[in-house]
């Protein structure tokens, strides 16, 4: 049945991606992406992965539609075709696709008891986590203990990114210094939509209250700092296509995002100078309390912190970026 399911699924991703190549209509573009992102979260769900999955609907499916809305509002309506060469770029396709099916004969079966990763990772950190960290979600204790190295550098991309993004395309007016709206709802919000404010507003909270929780329950089910980040980015920028950009920005200030942005990858990076401070390696958390496991615990709470401050400040500050362009 779980076949049968992923089939169907993998089957609409096909027609939807087809359905995005050939549409010349950009905001029907979007809207077929978004509608792709909902559908690789659910195959996520299929293949056990609900992290991954979460992270997909609300930054797939959620934030990366809406930024790429506002960008639309920039552009024309239509795609432009002048001077595309679709031969070419179809012969490329092929060639990657065709590189990339082939590289698939040597991947084991899915659930195959015999491929590395079950003879190896599994078997460690399946007992390591129990012993070491004593959480359930063996997904936090990788991301955040074992391979913290790793996810600081994820943390560290992410500001990064943001920075190359406001580089290019600016920050934006200041508050109080912009244009009246334009008319669209980005950046006059819907005020003039009853429905649609009414649905919006009360979602909000159940959005932040879910943030939280998938915030600071990461270590026992499905969730942790990215997934949060991106939930409580989520709220603020549906407030602000309910309200207008400038009452989202009345609520958390560009300064505030930036400090938030930067502040999560340093309080991150502030764990591991303390933990050498206290004569530990760098992350190594279990010289932050007398019982270690007790001390994994906490350096992971506060890490995940970290992230999830970061990635919702990001999210934040380039939502904004976009939003205001044109409005100087």
């Amino acid at each position: 049945m779980i076949e049968l399911l992923s089939i169907f699924l993998l089957s609409l991703m096909v027609i939807t991606a087809a359905g995005v190549v050939m549409s010349r209509n950009l905001f029907a573009a979007t809207m077929l992406m978004g509608i792709f992102s909902l559908l690789m979260a659910a195959s996520f769900i299929l293949l056990d992965a609900p992290d991954v999955a979460l992270t997909e609907a609300a930054v797939g499916a959620g934030i990366s539609t809406v930024l790429l809305l506002s960008a639309l509002a920039l552009t024309a309506k239509e795609e432009r075709t002048r001077g595309m060469q679709p031969l070419l770029a179809v012969v490329v396709v092929l060639i990657t696709a065709g590189v990339i099916f082939y590289a698939t004969f040597d991947k084991p079966a899915l659930g195959d008891p015999n491929a590395a990763v079950q003879k190896h990772m599994s078997a460690e950190y399946f007992p390591m986590t129990q012993q070491q960290i004593g959480i359930p979600n063996i997904v936090t204790a990788v991301l955040s203990s074992f391979r913290g190295y790793d996810t600081l550098g994820e943390v560290i991309v992410v500001l990064t990114a943001a920075i190359g993004v406001l580089f290019i395309i600016g920050p934006g007016a200041p508050l109080g210094k912009r244009s009246p709206p334009t008319g669209r709802a980005i950046q006059g919000g819907l005020k003039h939509h009853q429905p649609l404010r009414v649905v919006g507003k009360t979602a909000i909270p159940f959005i932040l209250l879910f943030a939280l929780y998938v915030q600071f329950h990461g270590e026992y089910s499905p969730g942790g700092g990215f997934q949060a980040g991106a939930l409580l980015a989520a709220a603020v920028i549906l407030y602000s296509l309910i309200e207008g950009q400038d009452a989202a920005i009345a609520v958390i200030p560009p300064g505030v995002l930036k400090g938030m942005a930067a502040g999560g990858a340093l309080l991150f990076g502030a764990v591991g100078v303390t933990t050498m401070l206290l004569g530990g390696n760098f992350l190594d958390y279990d010289v932050l309390r007398e019982n270690p496991v007790k001390a994994q615990q906490l350096g992971i709470l506060v890490i995940e912190a970290g992230v999830g401050i970061t990635v919702a400040g990001v999210l934040l500050s380039v939502y904004h970026a976009f939003a205001a362009r044109g409005r100087t």
